[in-house]
C-alpha cells in the first residue's frame, strides 16, 4: 500500500514539476536572447508626429514649483462663458506643450469650463531634470509633476470645492489613471488614447519574438503569463538603469470607481484597440469605451470632429458641472 502511495505521488508531482523545468530553461533562454532586445526597444521613443500649440492673445501663464525645487510651466485658461461649471486638468501627451490642450478643449471653454495644462519636467519650458529623460511610459516623476499640479489647482483662490476633472491625451491619459486613483478631488476622467503598461507590452513582446526569433516552437508554447514575466523583469532592468519606476497604471484603473469616458482610434495601430479594451474592463463603475472609425492614434478628434467635443461637453457637463450652484466665472 505504501509503494502504491508513492508511485501515485511520483506520478502526479512528475508533470507539474517537468512542466516548472521546461518554463524555467524557456525564462533563462528568452532572458539571455533577447532582453537586449526588450530594453532597447523599451526605450525608443515614438516616430509618429508630436503636435505642438501656439500660443494665444488669452490665458494666464503659471510657473510652479515641485517638491524638489524645479519650475514647471502651465498655462490656465478660463473660461468665456458667464458661469463657470467647473475646472479641468488637461494631460498632454508625449513631448507636446501647453497649449496644444486648446483644439481639445476650445468647446468645453466655451461651454463653461477653465483648462489647465502643464508641461511635466523636462518637457517643453518646463525646467529640465538633469537625472530625468521623459519617455513616453509613465514614470513616478510624472505621477509627481501630476499630483503637485492638482494641489496647486486646489490652492488657488478661485479654486472649485466641488473638485476637478482630468482630460488625458496617450501618455497624458495614463498619469491621469495613475492621479485620479489616487487622489479623492478628481471627480472624473477622459482619456484619449490612454495606454497602460502590462497590456501594452505584452502583445508587443509577442509581436517582438516573433520578429527576431526563428524558433516557431517557441513562440507556440510560451503562455501570456511567461510574457508577463518577462515584461516585468526588463521594465525593472529599464527603470533601475534610468533611475525611475513605473507605476503600475493596470492596478490603479482597477481601484479606480469614477465616472470614465475612453476614447480610442480604432485604427491605433501602434496602442491596438484590444488593448485599449484590455485596459478598460480593469476600471469599475461608470465607464463608457468609444472607439472612433478609422481614427489613428490620438487622431479621434480629426476624425469625429464636433461628435468629439459635443461628447466631452455632455460628459463634463454631467460628471463635473452637476451638483452644487455653479461658481460665476472669474474675470
Amino acid at each position: 500500500m505504501v509503494f502504491w502511495f508513492w508511485v501515485l505521488i511520483t506520478v502526479l508531482a512528475v508533470p507539474p514539476i517537468a512542466y516548472g523545468l521546461v518554463m524555467a530553461a524557456l525564462y533563462l533562454y528568452v532572458r539571455w536572447n533577447y532582453m537586449g532586445y526588450l530594453t532597447r526597444i523599451f526605450q525608443e521613443k515614438p516616430l509618429f508626429v508630436i503636435p505642438r500649440g501656439e500660443k494665444p492673445s488669452y490665458g494666464e501663464e503659471i510657473a510652479i514649483k515641485t517638491e524638489d525645487g524645479l519650475t514647471l510651466r502651465g498655462c490656465y485658461l478660463k473660461t468665456t462663458a458667464p458661469t463657470r461649471k467647473g475646472v479641468i486638468l488637461f494631460g498632454l501627451e508625449f513631448g507636446s506643450n501647453r497649449w496644444a490642450c486648446r483644439p481639445y478643449c476650445e468647446k468645453l471653454i466655451d461651454a463653461g469650463y477653465d483648462v489647465f495644462a502643464v508641461e511635466s519636467r523636462s518637457q517643453g519650458e518646463s525646467d529640465k531634470d538633469p537625472n530625468y529623460e521623459p519617455l513616453q511610459w509613465v514614470t513616478d516623476r510624472d505621477l509627481a509633476d501630476t499630483r503637485t499640479t492638482i494641489r496647486y489647482l486646489l490652492s488657488r483662490p478661485d479654486a472649485d470645492p466641488r473638485g476637478i476633472g482630468l482630460f488625458g491625451i496617450s501618455k497624458g491619459g495614463g498619469t491621469g489613471f495613475l492621479a485620479a486613483a489616487g487622489e479623492p478631488a478628481v471627480r472624473c476622467l477622459v482619456t484619449d488614447g490612454a495606454y497602460g503598461t502590462h497590456t501594452t507590452m505584452i502583445p508587443y513582446l509577442k509581436r517582438w519574438i516573433q520578429i527576431y526569433s526563428d524558433r516557431k516552437i517557441i513562440q507556440r508554447v510560451l503562455p501570456t503569463w511567461f510574457y508577463g514575466i518577462i515584461g516585468m523583469v526588463g521594465a525593472k532592468k529599464v527603470a533601475k538603469n534610468r533611475g525611475v519606476t513605473y507605476p503600475s497604471i493596470e492596478k490603479a484603473v482597477g481601484r479606480l470607481n469614477r465616472p470614465l469616458l475612453m476614447i480610442h482610434g480604432e485604427g491605433d495601430n501602434y496602442i491596438r484597440p484590444e488593448m485599449a479594451k484590455a485596459l478598460f474592463d480593469r476600471a469599475r463603475g461608470q465607464k463608457e469605451l468609444w472607439l472612433v472609425p478609422k481614427a489613428k492614434h490620438n487622431g479621434a478628434l480629426t476624425v469625429a470632429g464636433d461628435t468629439y467635443h459635443e461628447r466631452l461637453v455632455a460628459f463634463f457637463d454631467a460628471n463635473l458641472g452637476s451638483g452644487e450652484q455653479p461658481t460665476p466665472a472669474a474675470t
